[in-house]
């Protein structure tokens, strides 16, 4: 039987996003476990990476990890207006 190479993610990382300045995940075997208290951000990190990176999706619905429509990709760059007050503000998500 032939085993075929299936592309394993290695490392994720975010530069100016939401509440990361520099952030970098790196991955075991293709795998990664993200652990924190509730609200600490673990569903952003992973609603921001797979939908935007993957599938190119960054609708509403999509980056909210709730499914509302609430959340746009502009909160995630500049944050919450009554933590922070950015006009503007270039962030990075990669993979591989």
């Amino acid at each position: 039987m032939e085993k075929h190479n299936k592309w394993k993610m290695n490392r994720a990382g975010l530069l100016n996003f939401w509440y990361y300045d520099d952030e970098i995940f790196d991955f075991a075997d293709g795998k990664l476990l993200l652990r924190g208290s509730n609200g600490s951000g673990k569903s952003v990190t992973m609603q921001s990476l797979l939908p935007v990176l993957l599938d190119g999706k960054k609708s509403p619905d999509r980056l909210d990890p709730f499914g509302s429509r609430a959340r746009k990709m502009e909160d995630y760059l500049l944050g919450e207006k009554d933590i922070v007050d950015r006009d503007e503000r270039t962030g990075y998500l990669f993979i591989y």
